[in-house]
């Protein structure tokens, strides 16, 4: 994942008055925290940092230009309003070059199944300790020409060189089944010749 840099301004109001206020300036509220130092107050470009999201994820590194200072920061929460969609706030984490992180990655299937099969995917992320600045930007599954009966566990993703899965590894990624409604008519055929055989039987 690229590392992007912001320039932000600290913020010196606080409450909910302020954070309207700073939003109407076209900026959102954010708060810097983490090794040791007491948060950070700050501002972010509302365009910019939307277009970073969108661009680099919700896992974005971020070079902070900061009163003519700079500090590396991981986006950790981004609080979205529900109704009108804006981001309302979002919470930054230091980190230092060489770190490692834990973030949730994506998981993106690819491929297709062999036919008759039935993706089911029980995992859209996964948990990894890496290195801040090599965070990637998602993880893949292949499920080209799997089979029905097929089943991907946490382990059995390919991770980037260097991070290390903190997800259950037995956890069940993804899936492949037959159709439900194909699989109810297999067993209603089933059952309808148990009792044919059963009257036959009598």
């Amino acid at each position: 994942m690229s590392e992007v840099r912001l320039s932000v301004e600290p913020r010196t109001e606080f409450g909910k008055g302020a954070a309207r206020r700073t939003r109407r300036a076209g900026k959102i509220p954010a708060v810097l925290y983490g090794h040791g130092t007491d948060p950070r107050h700050l501002a972010l470009p509302a365009i910019e940092f939307a277009r970073v999201v969108r661009e680099n994820g919700s896992n974005a590194v971020l070079t902070l230009d900061v009163e003519n200072n700079t500090e590396l920061a991981l986006t950790k929460t981004i609080t979205v309003h529900p109704l009108k969609n804006y981001i309302e706030h979002v919470d930054l984490l230091v980190v230092k070059r060489g770190e490692k992180v834990t973030v949730d990655v994506p998981v993106v299937v690819s491929g297709t199944p062999a036919p008759g099969g039935l993706l089911n995917q029980d995992l859209d992320t996964l948990s990894i300790e890496v290195e801040a600045l090599h965070i990637p930007d998602q993880v893949e599954v292949s499920i080209e020409g799997a089979e029905v009966g097929t089943q991907i566990t946490a382990s059995q993703v390919t991770l980037p060189t260097g991070s290390t899965l903190l997800t259950d590894p037995e956890a069940l990624v993804v899936a492949i089944s037959e159709p439900q409604a194909e699989a109810a008519e297999t067993e209603g055929e089933e059952g309808a010749e148990n009792g044919e055989a059963e009257a036959a039987a009598e």
